[in-house]
């Protein structure tokens, strides 16, 4: 998923430097997704220096990796899907958990998936999911339960869709009942005609001010990532989130170890580090989201714990579908996007 981009680079990297320095570590992380004060605390308990880096897409994290495998980096944390590529083409290292015994905290539901099976090359970091939007000022929503719902006339030029691929086709596939992870090339043929139909309601793509759009009643409905919708809600309680009927997309982002780092033993350190549940709830209360860490979650305020939006009950999280790769289906989304963008 694209995130919300801050710019904010919180230590200088440098590999060519720091690469001989054992009491090194190098993170690359998505923007504005780790708490500075998290990192302070890490170098106070263990003498690690840790030189921060950040980007704004799994596709600049993949082509910077894919560019030099030496870059440097010791920790990265790709969206799943992007861990199940990475880790196929042998560009991430697997785990020794055996350094890893926070892992024990992670929610079971969230782990061996498909991406990767038994975790042998990450760590869930932060998970969230996505929905349908609806200001109830404008909108009934009670009468929104299904993705088919956003077809509807009556919302022409009304739709914030996500300036995401993989998300807005997802939409369509799982309304036509396909698989969000479709690899049928006729299949993503018939969601891009399907989301043709669509263009009169969508009154624009925007992932980056997402959530300014909605607190500012810019859009009076789309599609949009819980964490952020949660961030809504704080300003303007008349934007709801709804999971809809039948499938909707789970993305987890994961900690992993690039296959060339410097530093493996400190990474390890790093990734248990900030899975203890004290240091994890930090993490998410910064990104509005919910933990991956169930013990993380117990420290979280009872508001947030009693959230549904952030916390699915366990009937609605059964129906959520894990982002997975689709190989070279990829290029058949990419077409089909570029023709839609253009419509």
């Amino acid at each position: 998923m694209v995130r919300k981009i801050f710019a904010l680079l919180l230590f200088l990297f440098c590999p060519l430097v720091f690469a001989a320095n054992t009491q090194i570590l190098n993170v690359y992380n998505w923007a504005s997704f780790m708490p500075p004060d998290v990192l302070t605390k890490f170098q106070k308990a263990t003498g690690i220096r840790v030189n921060y880096l950040e980007y704004d897409s799994d596709e600049t994290l993949y082509a910077k990796l894919k560019a030099d495998p030496n870059s440097g980096f010791d920790v990265i944390v790709p969206t799943n899907y992007y861990v199940q590529r990475m880790w196929q083409e042998g560009m991430l290292q697997p785990l020794d958990k055996s350094k890893i015994p926070n892992l024990k905290y992670i929610n079971p539901v969230l782990l061996n998936k498909e991406y990767d099976p038994s975790n042998r090359y990450s760590v869930p970091y932060m998970w969230g999911t996505t929905g349908i939007v609806v200001n109830t000022l404008y909108h009934d929503p009670s009468k929104i339960t299904h993705w088919s719902d956003l077809w509807d006339p009556q919302y022409k030029n009304q739709l914030l869709m996500l300036d995401d691929m993989r998300e807005v086709f997802g939409v369509a596939l799982m309304d036509l009942g396909y698989s969000y992870n479709e690899k049928n090339p006729e299949h993503i043929k018939q969601a891009y005609q399907r989301l043709r139909e669509l263009l009169p309601n969508i009154k624009l793509f925007n992932s980056d001010a997402e959530i300014n759009i909605y607190i500012d009643e810019d859009a009076s409905m789309g599609i949009g990532w819980n964490g952020d919708i949660h961030l809504v809600q704080e300003e303007n309680p008349n934007v709801q989130f709804i999971y809809p009927q039948g499938h909707f997309p789970l993305w987890i982002d994961c900690a992993a170890i690039p296959k060339n780092a410097p530093h493996y033993q400190n990474a390890l350190t790093f990734i248990n580090f900030i899975s203890q549940p004290q240091i994890a709830k930090e993490i998410a209360i910064y990104n509005g989201y919910t933990s991956p860490n169930l013990a993380a979650v117990k420290l979280m305020p009872k508001s947030w714990q009693e959230n549904t939006v952030l916390n699915p009950p366990k009937s609605v999280l059964a129906r959520a579908e894990v982002e997975a790769d689709v190989g070279p289906a990829d290029a058949v989304y990419e077409k089909y996007w570029q023709l839609l963008k253009l419509g």
